[in-house]
C-alpha cells in the first residue's frame, strides 16, 4: 500500500552538529517527526510529518500514570553511494507486534511502521551522518493518551517517530569499539517470568536505573543482570543482550524464560556465528561457571549486542567489589569481527551476504 502523508516543514531549521565524530548518543534531534493517531472505530489515521517540537499532553493522560507505552529502536545508514537503508526492519515490526499485544496497544502494521519511518527520514535525509561509527537513530514509539484514571487500555493512542544522528552508545567507543567494565548485579532484577522482560517498554528501563547508578560507584558502565528466581544465571548486560565465549562455545541466554528481549542484533550475531561455523548455544549459564572459566583460562570474551552500540566488548566484571578480568581485557577477535561485519553490512561497505538490508529508495545527492 502506498502512503502519502502531508508534510509541514519547520520554519526554524536547526544547525547541524559541527563534528560528526563527537555525536554521542541522542544528543541531537532532527528538524521533523512523524505523528499518527488511533481511535476506536477509526484505527490508525491522520499520519503526518511535522516540525520536531514539544507536544501538548493532558496531565491526566493514562500514560503518565500507568505507563501504557512501547518503543522501538532502529537505525538508518548512508551507503558510500548515498543510498539510505535500514537494517532488518521486519524484525522490529515483529517485536513491536509482540510488545503491543503484551501492553494491550493496537497493532501497527509493518508497512505502516516503515512508511512512517521513511516519510520523516525523507524530510531530514541530510541529517544522516557519514563519519565512521555513526548512523541516524530512529525511535518509533506509541503511547496511550486517553484522559482516564481507569486501569484499562486507552481508547486513544499516538504513534510517533523521532530521529537522532548518533555515534556510539558509549562515548569512548565513538569511531570504533573498546572494552568496558560491568557490575554483576545481585540485589535488583530486570525482569521475571510472566512480566514484560521480552517486551520493549519504558518500565523495563526505568526500573533498571537504580542498578545502573549503583554500578557507577564501582567505575562500571552498566550491570550484568542475573535471573530473578535464583540470582544465579546471567541474562542481559544493561539494555543489551549478552554473549560469553568460553573455550570454543559462544553462549547467550535463551528466550524461553520470557525475561530476555529478542534483540535484532542478538539474532544477527547468532546467525553470523553459525554462518562462520562457530558453536553457538542458547542456554542457561551461571555466573559461577563464568568465574570458573576465568580461573581456568577458558573465558575468551564477553560482549553485549544491541541496536544502539552494535557490539560492546566487556573487559572486566566487578562482583561485590571483586575484579574479574576477561582474558587480556582487550577487544576479542570474535567481537571485533562481528562489529566490523555488522556495521559494514549496515553501511554498505561489506557485502550483504545475509540479505538483511532494506533500501528506502532515498538517496543523498
Amino acid at each position: 500500500m502506498e502512503y502519502n502523508f502531508p508534510v509541514t516543514r519547520t520554519t526554524h531549521p536547526k544547525a547541524r552538529p559541527a563534528d560528526e565524530t563527537k555525536l554521542g548518543f541522542a544528543k541531537y534531534f532532527t528538524d521533523h517527526m512523524f505523528c499518527m493517531d488511533w481511535d476506536e472505530g477509526l484505527g490508525w489515521h491522520d499520519g503526518r510529518v511535522v516540525p520536531h517540537e514539544p507536544i501538548a499532553i493532558e496531565p491526566a493522560s493514562c500514560v503518565l500514570h500507568y505507563a501504557q507505552m512501547m518503543f522501538e529502536g532502529m537505525k538508518a545508514y548512508r551507503t558510500p553511494s548515498g543510498e539510505i537503508q535500514l537494517f532488518r526492519p521486519d524484525m522490529n515490526a515483529k517485536r513491536m507486534a509482540r510488545t503491543n499485544e503484551r501492553m494491550c496497544i493496537p497493532e501497527l502494521p509493518e508497512e505502516l511502521l516503515i512508511a512512517g519511518v521513511k516519510a520523516v527520514i525523507k524530510e531530514d535525509i541530510d541529517w544522516v551522518p557519514t563519519a565512521p561509527g555513526t548512523a541516524l537513530y530512529v525511535r518509533p514509539f506509541i503511547f496511550g493518551d486517553e484522559v482516564s484514571f481507569s486501569v484499562l487500555p486507552a481508547k486513544h493512542y499516538r504513534f510517533m517517530v523521532i530521529l537522532s544522528p548518533t555515534g556510539s552508545y558509549y562515548a569512548a567507543n565513538d569511531g570504533g569499539i573498546t572494552t568496558t567494565r560491568i557490575y554483576v548485579q545481585k540485589k535488583y532484577i530486570r525482569a521475571a517470568k510472566g512480566g514484560t522482560g521480552y517486551a520493549k517498554v519504558g518500565g523495563n528501563y526505568g526500573g533498571g536505573m537504580r542498578a545502573s547508578q549503583d554500578a557507577m560507584k564501582y567505575d562500571c558502565k552498566d550491570v550484568l543482570w542475573l535471573d530473578a528466581a535464583e540470582h544465579k544465571y546471567v541474562e542481559e548486560i544493561g539494555t543489551s543482550n549478552a554473549f560469553f565465549r568460553i573455550a570454543d562455545e559462544v553462549i547467550t541466554a535463551p528466550l524461553d524464560s520470557e525475561t530476555i528481549l529478542p534483540g535484532i542484533t542478538r539474532d544477527s550475531v547468532i546467525q553470523l556465528l553459525k554462518y562462520w561455523g562457530m558453536k553457538v548455544s542458547e542456554r542457561k549459564l551461571s555466573i559461577d561457571e563464568i568465574f570458573e572459566a576465568e580461573k581456568n583460562g577458558t573465558l575468551q570474551e564477553i560482549f553485549a549486542s544491541g541496536t544502539a552500540a552494535v557490539i560492546s566488548p566487556i573487559g572486566w566484571l566487578n562482583c561485590e567489589g571483586e575484579e574479574h578480568q576477561v582474558a587480556d581485557g582487550k577487544v576479542g577477535p570474535v567481537a571485533q569481527k562481528l562489529y566490523d561485519t555488522l556495521y559494514g553490512i549496515q553501511t554498505g561497505t561489506v557485502e550483504d551476504f545475509m540479505g538483511w538490508t532494506y533500501p528506502l529508495g532515498l538517496k543523498v545527492e
